[in-house]
C-alpha cells in the first residue's frame, strides 16, 4: 500500500467522529449501538435526542447526545429503584 505522502491523499482520522460537534443520525446510532429503525420508531415518542437541520441534513449536537444519555441513565436508575422498592415493600408485608 502506498504511503499517504506519495499518493497525495489526506489521512483519515479514525477518531474524527469523536471530535465532531454534531453527528448525523447514522453516526449517532452507530456510536450508541442502536439501529436507525429504532431511532425513527422512538423519535415521535420523545425518547431520542433533539435534532437540528443544516440544509437537508439532520444532525444531533454533542450536547443533545450527552443529555439524552444522561436522561436514559436517570430513567433507568429511577425504574430500578421503583422496582426494588416495590419488591422490598412486598416482602415487608408478606
Amino acid at each position: 500500500m502506498a504511503r499517504l505522502e506519495v499518493t497525495g491523499r489526506k489521512p483519515i482520522h479514525a477518531n474524527a467522529a469523536d471530535d465532531a460537534d454534531a453527528f448525523s443520525i447514522c453516526e449517532f446510532c452507530r456510536r450508541h449501538r442502536i439501529s436507525p429503525q429504532i431511532f425513527y420508531k422512538l423519535r415521535p415518542q420523545g425518547l431520542m435526542p433533539v435534532t437540528f437541520n443544516v440544509g437537508k441534513r439532520v444532525l444531533i449536537s454533542r450536547e443533545a447526545a450527552e443529555a439524552w444519555r444522561r436522561a436514559r441513565e436517570n430513567q433507568q436508575s429511577q425504574d430500578y429503584r421503583q422496582s426494588t422498592g416495590s419488591m422490598q415493600s412486598g416482602k415487608a408485608r408478606g
